[in-house]
């Protein structure tokens, strides 16, 4: 007999991994029936999970540690045993500005990019019209990529541009009112604004950093302990549909499977360039393929690293106004659970890091690293800026940022 499992979802293509394991069975094979249920704002996603409505959620992973912390709201403990996939977003501006800023036919680097950007932010910021971003939440990793990159490039969030928040679904219009001046958002969201004529795509998020944390599975704690047999059975069920996913043989069937009026509701031929890394990035304009824009399976990809979780925290600390708190810092770390990962697929042949932390931003090339079981690869995983997080520095490290 089948546990009944409710995951709150978002419309964007890196919700796929929950939705295939439920389409193509793979969670029906491991004895969990799915009920997945769509919302339209973060928020809600989180709301539904807190209140009790959903096991479990499609979630952007910051929002996973403020929710722990009580970042706006009660305390309420999240437990995170599963990432969904990493990066998969991209920042794009109104298309008179991303001309300005990113050479004709491609994609730029950070660097010269944010230089660009810099004379026009300050100009605009001198003239009392800063520039406006869009992003999905104030606990994103959108949210700290943008700033992230900003900053690195001599901007200043909240000085020189102005950030606020736009649900997912909303970017692209938002963008076409002249609500904001650019979005960073994930697919097929950005595809629409390009598809729209409303912008075109300047950067990547992997450019900013080649293997940044995104949307993960969380739940509360209290539903991991009591379900916790379930949980470790979709974790296996995710995998599969992880594997199924990344697959080029399959990219046209699950691009039609999420294009449903019931999961993204959009068209399936702007899901399938997200799906094989091809963005369109002008309307008209060719396709560019960026390799591994979305990353949902190899090199661990789905395994929760604490230290991407104390990163997290690190922004957290940076854009919140709040100082470095050691035992916030230890809650934070402890919402991504990489024990539940380990003893869900512990015998089943799916590769096992050795260790469940590492210095972020530190590989510049493949490195074979240490396994509990099978043999892995990871490869490049660095900051476009060249810094290095080491989880043992986490204060040396805030007070290097710009």
């Amino acid at each position: 007999m089948s546990t009944e499992l409710t995951i709150g979802f978002l419309p964007l293509v890196d919700a796929c991994l929950p939705i295939l394991a439920h389409e193509h069975g793979f969670a029906e094979e491991e004895g969990v029936s799915l009920r997945l249920v769509k919302d339209m704002s973060w928020a809600t996603v989180l709301d539904r999970l807190l209140y009790g409505h959903s096991d479990a959620a499609h979630l952007v992973a910051p929002l996973a540690i403020a929710a722990t912390l009580g970042r706006g709201r009660p305390a309420q403990p999240l437990s995170v045993p599963f990432v969904l996939g990493l990066n998969g977003n991209a920042i794009t501006l109104r298309p008179e500005l991303a001309r300005q800023v990113r050479p004709e036919g491609g994609m730029g680097t950070p660097a010269e990019t944010g230089a660009a950007l810099k004379a026009i932010a300050e100009e605009r910021s001198k003239a009392g019209r800063p520039l406006t971003f869009g992003v999905v939440h104030r606990y994103s990793s959108h949210n700290y990529m943008l700033r992230y990159w900003l900053a690195a490039c001599g901007i200043r969030p909240d000085h020189d541009v102005d950030i606020s928040t736009v649900p997912p679904p909303f970017c692209a219009d938002a963008l076409k009112q002249g609500e904001v001046d650019g979005i960073c958002v994930g697919e097929p969201w950005n595809s629409v604004a390009v598809e729209q004529g409303a912008g075109e795509i300047v950067l990547s998020t992997a450019q900013i950093w080649r293997r940044g944390v995104e949307k993960v599975l969380a739940l509360r704690e209290s539903v991991l302990a009591e379900k916790r047999d379930s949980v470790e059975r979709l974790i296996r069920a995710l995998c599969k549909a992880g594997a199924h996913f990344v697959d080029p043989a399959n990219w046209d069937a699950n691009a039609v499977i999420l294009a449903r009026p019931e999961y993204l509701d959009g068209s399936a031929e702007l899901i399938r360039h997200a799906i094989s890394d091809q963005l369109l990035i002008a309307r008209d304009g060719p396709l560019v393929h960026y390799p591994d824009f979305m990353f949902q399976h190899r090199e661990a990809a789905n395994f929760p690293w604490v230290s991407q979780a104390e990163w997290l925290y690190t922004q957290m600390v940076r854009w919140g106004g709040t100082p470095f708190d050691a035992e916030e810092c230890r809650k934070a770390a402890g919402v991504f659970r990489p024990d539940i990962y380990r003893s869900a697929l512990l015998g089943t042949g799916a590769p096992l890091p050795g260790a469940s932390s590492k210095v972020e931003g530190s590989l510049a090339s493949a490195t074979v690293v240490g396994t509990q079981q099978g043999s892995m690869t990871l490869e490049k995983n660095t900051f476009f800026d060249g810094m290095v997080f080491d989880p043992n520095d986490i204060e040396g490290y805030i007070s290097r940022l710009p």
